[in-house]
């Protein structure tokens, strides 16, 4: 699985002084750094990890790769070693590459995805249709590896050393088609960097992360570095044109020379022409180069239509059949945690949970669910703590603009005063029925659903953990919304 003991010189990195020890493994955690091992001391927004080049040397380093900033802040330590020095302009991106070279295989059809709202449902429809037409495939991103291999993961886009590791793993066991959600954090740092992909997809934009971010220009510019560095000059971008950026998206892939298959609502090679709702899913009519296509999808929610389509355009760049494609489209599933059917009242009442955490995706999950609701649509919404600040009383409004009824809860409140965090939520909500704990506000919820009716959980997802202060406390929004049925119901679910 890795390249085994090679010289430095064998990584494409080339030492002060010419020196080539042999390299017996990467870390970019000064704990896991074992003799013989290259050790990479990026910058990071706390403290650069140079700070630890002398501990890791003491450990058996012998190789250090940094910026000409952590070989300073590390000068008499590295002087007093013989380890060998590789200065880059950009570690980051020289870790990526080295990880890549280290690690060697990876799934042979790879393509990647960013956006604020989609990423994971697009990369497991992709993933799906793969398997559809006989692929042994997995997405890889928020929910972990998932599909014909498994393994969990603990952020989106992993560090280049873990996600090489997972790659190199999959392929390994025989997968050869991953789809991958490419995070604005994980382009910033340079994770995906090393990745041979096919093709790469945008969904949107709207306000996240921007505690991050200094802009929301700096984002866009974050998320845009997958199409202006890391898709090759021959892959394909499929691109959502009805997003507000989406044209400017699609101008720099074209002018790297990449081939463009928009996806829009009456626009682009593949165009949404109509979408008809109903109790379980929806009937997608769509056209690929002008010729019609009709199919069933059975999935919650308007947006899901782009989702696929995107996730269509995916698989056809990767070298599918159109035809094929489309063919395989009724078998999708809903992700765990996007618009997923949690719960239903004897009353035909329905719970639903989704991701939702920005003040754009609650509104487009709110309006996208009433279609297939007869009743009232109920909304429980949050937001987390030690995250943008500005977007709390957003995430109200957003929610008091599209239900008939929202009810205010904790989400992650992480090291801050949960309060403070809903009375911000609340001042885009004024109306609200403020109730902290959240599994008391999912009871009140599903409590408060008449026939007809739909809740919709927003913030938390797939999620099982709630995180109070340092600790991860087991909760599950799906499970929970079971629980509170059968609390009312006496044992129906």
């Amino acid at each position: 699985m890795t390249a085994g003991p090679v010289p430095l010189s064998q990584l494409a990195l080339t030492a002060q002084g010419g020196r080539d020890p042999v390299i017996t493994g990467l870390a970019v955690d000064s704990r896991k750094v074992e003799a013989g091992f290259l050790f990479a001391a990026l910058p990071g927004t706390r403290v650069h990890g140079a700070e630890y080049i002398a501990q890791v040397l003491t450990r058996g380093a012998v190789a250090i790769l940094t910026d000409a900033e952590g070989a300073a802040l590390a000068r008499d330590a590295l002087a007093a070693s013989r380890a060998a020095l590789i200065v880059a302009e950009d570690p980051r991106q020289a870790l990526a590459y080295t990880a890549a070279l280290w690690f060697g295989g990876q799934p042979r059809t790879m393509v990647a995805v960013t956006g604020t709202n989609g990423k994971t449902s697009v990369a497991s429809f992709t993933r799906q249709i793969w398997q559809g037409l006989g692929h042994a495939a997995v997405n890889v991103g928020t929910t972990g590896v998932e599909g014909d291999w498994h393994t969990p993961l603990a952020h989106t886009t992993p560090e280049p050393i873990t996600l090489h590791r997972v790659l190199s793993g999959a392929a390994e066991a025989g997968i050869t088609h991953a789809a991958m959600e490419a995070s604005s954090h994980g382009l910033e740092q340079r994770r995906l960097d090393g990745v041979q992909l096919a093709a790469a997809g945008f969904t949107n934009l709207t306000q996240d992360h921007l505690d991050y971010h200094d802009s929301f220009d700096a984002y866009f510019a974050a998320k845009a570095g997958l199409f202006r560095r890391v898709l090759p000059e021959e892959g394909t971008a499929v691109v959502n044109l009805d997003d507000a950026r989406g044209t400017e998206m699609r101008a720099i892939a074209a002018a790297r020379g990449q081939e463009v298959i928009g996806v829009g609502r009456g626009t682009g090679e593949l165009s949404l022409l109509a979408q008809r709702f109903d109790a379980t899913g929806q009937d997608l009519r769509f056209a690929w180069r002008g010729a019609p296509q009709q199919v069933r999808l059975n999935l919650i929610g308007g947006f899901q239509a782009e989702n696929v389509l995107i996730a269509c355009g995916l698989a056809i760049a990767s070298g599918e059949t159109p035809a094929e494609v489309f063919r395989v489209l009724p078998q999708l599933e809903t992700v765990r945690g996007r618009m997923q059917l949690a719960a239903r009242r004897a009353n035909d009442a329905s719970v639903f949970v989704d991701y939702a955490h920005t003040p754009d995706a609650v509104a487009t999950a709110i309006a996208a669910l009433r279609p297939h609701v007869m009743g009232r649509l109920i909304a429980i919404v949050g937001a987390g703590g030690d995250r943008d600040r500005a977007k709390r009383p957003l995430m109200g409004k957003a929610a008091a603009a599209a239900a008939d009824m929202v009810i205010v809860t904790d989400d992650n409140p992480r090291s801050e005063d949960p309060a403070a965090i809903r009375a911000a939520v609340m001042e885009g909500a004024p109306d609200a029925w403020e109730v902290g704990d959240r599994a008391e506000a999912i009871l009140r919820g599903v409590d408060a659903l008449g026939p007809g009716d739909a809740l919709l959980i927003c913030g938390k997802g797939h999620e099982t953990g709630q995180v109070v202060g340092d600790q991860v406390l087991p909760f599950d929004d799906a499970e929970q919304a079971s629980i509170s049925v059968v609390a009312l119901e006496g044992g129906r679910a």
